[in-house]
């Protein structure tokens, strides 16, 4: 399976913005842009389009950024900390070395996303719709993913400790090559899952089994 990327042949005459707010006050859909060394907090803008666009060495921290529309956009050195995507639609994007912590992705939806090297330590993706993602070289430590729909997802030394999965199907997801250290799932979730011999042992217990 692989993930679509932004379709970079499609990004004309990219024009480099001071800052985001203006365009936001102008527009209400933004393409084929970039956004460079920008940093704000606590700001707040909703029912954007963001489209064909390079985000990078960017801090918008602490922030509400719900019911946006990112297509085809590329963050590289971007720190979203504390904010909430809660509702976004993310088509065909990538985080490359991002710090997302702590981010809210409730019921967004997540379709040919890659992540890779980034930190998204107790991100919370209850609901969210989740297909074609890789996450690679990605910390996922604490997330919480609940009744999510995953379809085609990619965990490659993706780092999962404790992280929760309550009604979230694994089944023909690879956690091989993961960290799943207290992991915390149900029997069903783990279901038909792909997992090596020694994060069989760890998982074992989940059968109310013990080992002499």
């Amino acid at each position: 399976m692989n993930v679509l990327k932004p379709q970079k042949i499609l990004f004309d005459r990219l024009t480099t913005i001071p800052d985001l707010l203006e365009q936001i006050e102008k527009n209400e859909k933004i393409s084929n842009i970039i956004l460079d060394d920008y940093k704000v907090e606590n700001i707040k803008f909703n029912d954007l389009a963001i489209e064909k666009s390079i985000i990078t060495n960017t801090d918008i921290i602490n922030s509400n950024l719900e019911k946006n529309t990112f297509i085809d956009v590329i963050f590289e050195n971007c720190n979203f900390s504390n904010t909430s995507f809660e509702s976004c639609a993310f088509i065909r994007c990538e985080f490359n070395n991002c710090k997302m912590t702590g981010d809210n992705f409730i019921e967004a939806r997540l379709y040919n996303i890659s992540f890779v090297e980034s930190n998204l330590y107790y991100a919370n993706f209850t609901t969210a719709s989740i297909e074609n993602v890789s996450f690679e070289d990605t910390v996922l430590r604490n997330s919480n993913f609940q009744e999510n729909k995953f379809k085609n997802i990619i965990l490659k030394n993706a780092d999962l400790t404790q992280a929760q999965f309550f009604k979230t199907s694994l089944k023909n997801i690879d956690l091989s090559e993961s960290t799943i250290d207290g992991i915390i799932l149900s029997v069903e979730d783990i279901k038909g899952a792909i997992i090596n011999e020694f994060q069989a042992i760890d998982l074992i217990t989940l059968l109310g089994v013990k080992i002499k």
